[in-house]
């Protein structure tokens, strides 16, 4: 988790880089960012005093530091561009999947005593924490943290030493992350983050680890790894601390109706003709919301205070949407919208995924197995497949590629 900076970055910036392919980019090492004064062990013995000014102790750097080889992919990382341009249906689409809902529901049902009490704590819904931690960490899961995640350490450190434009504030997330060691919260081992430094289920930065965490599982530590509780907690008090999260109040809903403008609360839009686009009635008639047309000739929503919340998470409005959605869907709502994209499909299900990966690897285009998820290595098979078969090479893959790939059997 990150929030804006003084810097002027934002988590959507840091992260990005969060499930990129490590071996996305190769810079030069004269491009890389390292206009750094001094060789990077020099830079450590040298940083040693500022950690120590700023209360970290020499047992502390030692252990974490001695010895501590940069990273230096991140500089790629960082730099990178998105490989593909999705529109927002498809964007939609593979982040709302089926796995991705049939497994958010199978969290939901594992943890309803803990989702109860957060929101009965914090009054945040399981709808925003279920969509928000699938979006993250797909739940936590251990294939993203196996083949995603990087120790934090080196990453950060290398942003210290060598990222000439925002040093001040790499450096004091350095030092926050060696605080979280000072006060054994964590350890150096377990501290396995994106290239930025987000950590844990829902992918804590250590300014937020420090600062929000929260420790509800009662170990005496906040800790955004292992079992979910301290993770969605912290999330619960980002979201209201941050994000103004409302107690009660929707993000919003699909609506039809005239065009939604302006801002006004739910039973004045409903006596403007716009309602729910499911048919059933506002939940929270007073609440306040506006109205958002994203694309021209698709879905309209109207959404609230909670939406904003989401965006504090990450100011993308196609991400809040994803989570919001994500989260309505794995507690039942049809992932289809009422009103369809312009020129959109339906979302893939599980099964004809995995038919897709089966059917590009058997014609030669290595997807990195069926598992039914689509992560970039699927994206590029398709894309390979797209290019030899003269189609727009966009890496989606749809039902029309489907159909495509059984034409050419």
């Amino acid at each position: 988790m990150i929030l804006k900076s003084d810097s002027g970055l934002n988590r959507r910036r840091l992260l990005q880089g969060a499930l990129a392919s490590s071996a996305s980019l190769v810079l030069p090492c004269e491009l890389l960012a390292q206009s750094a004064a001094q060789p990077f062990e020099q830079w450590v013995t040298a940083f040693r005093g500022k950690a120590m000014a700023r209360g970290i102790s020499g047992a502390t750097y030692d252990r974490v530091m001695s010895g501590l080889k940069p990273d230096m992919g991140v500089f790629a990382l960082q730099r990178a561009q998105p490989e593909f341009k999705e529109q927002l249906w498809q964007y939609l689409n593979r982040r709302v999947s089926e796995w991705r809902i049939v497994t958010g529901r199978e969290r939901a049902k594992q943890y309803a005593s803990l989702f109860n009490k957060l929101e009965n704590d914090f009054g945040v819904s399981r709808v925003t924490l279920l969509g928000l931690w699938g979006m993250e960490t797909a739940y936590g899961d251990p294939i993203v943290f196996q083949n995603h995640m990087r120790p934090v350490f080196p990453s950060l450190a290398a942003l210290a030493w060598g990222e000439p434009r925002r040093r001040n504030y790499w450096e004091t997330e350095l030092i926050n992350a060696l605080r979280i060691v000072e006060r054994g919260w964590g350890n150096p081992a377990e501290m396995r983050g994106s290239w930025a430094g987000a950590m844990g289920h829902t992918q804590w930065m250590p300014e937020v680890w420090l600062n929000i965490g929260a420790d509800y599982d009662g170990d005496g530590r906040a800790n955004p790894f292992g079992r979910p509780d301290d993770a969605l907690a912290g999330t619960c008090r980002y979201l209201i601390q941050r994000g103004k999260y409302r107690r009660g109040e929707p993000w919003g809903y699909e609506v039809k109706g005239p065009a939604p403008s302006g801002s006004r609360s739910f039973a004045e839009w409903e006596k403007a003709g716009v309602v729910r686009a499911d048919g059933k009635p506002y939940s929270a008639p007073n609440a306040r919301a506006r109205g958002w047309v994203p694309v021209a000739g698709g879905p309209k929503f109207l959404i609230g205070a909670n939406f904003d919340a989401v965006k504090s998470y990450n100011p993308s409005m196609n991400y809040a949407l994803a989570i919001c959605h994500l989260g309505d869907c794995v507690m039942g709502a049809d992932p289809s919208f009422v009103q369809a994209f312009p020129d959109s499909e339906r979302a893939p299900t599980l099964a004809e995924v995995q038919e897709i990966q089966t059917r590009l690897t058997r014609l030669g285009f290595d997807t990195g197995g069926n598992d039914g998820r689509v992560g970039l290595q699927t994206m590029r098979a398709v894309a390979d497949f797209q290019r030899k078969v003269k189609m727009e090479p966009d890496g989606y893959a749809g039902v029309r590629l489907l159909a495509r790939l059984r034409q050419a059997g």
